[in-house]
């Protein structure tokens, strides 16, 4: 039984963690390296020590080198933030990642639409 408690904590610190990066993101940041970025999954682990933020950006692979550093950089920041705001004993160490999956799904699409227009 303590095991699914666990787990329901685990899920309500993911999904905090999610929405008060993006709003940090969008009201606090103002590093222009990180407008546009979008939060898209976040992984805490069992412990609550450590969360992967995974993240979007519309843009070439500089865009995305440019929007990783900005994020890297404010991390101190959010990390603050999130102590400040968010009640946890601990406040994870946050590591940022870029989320591919987003473009990928673009190219797929792009391909199906290239292919149906060919038929």
């Amino acid at each position: 039984m303590a095991m699914r408690s666990n787990t329901n904590r685990t899920e309500r610190v993911r999904y905090e963690l999610k929405r008060f990066i993006a709003l940090l993101l969008q009201t606090e940041i103002k590093d222009p390296r990180v407008n546009l970025v979008s939060i898209t999954e976040c992984v805490v682990s069992k412990d609550l020590k450590y969360a992967k933020i995974y993240f979007t950006v519309i843009g070439d692979k500089a865009r995305v080198e440019a929007a990783l550093a900005g994020l890297n950089s404010a991390r101190g920041f959010i990390k603050k933030r999130i102590g400040e705001s968010l009640e946890l004993r601990h406040t994870p160490a946050l590591t940022f990642y870029y989320d591919s999956s987003v473009e990928y799904g673009v190219n797929i699409d792009q391909l199906l639409h290239k292919v149906s227009h060919e038929k």
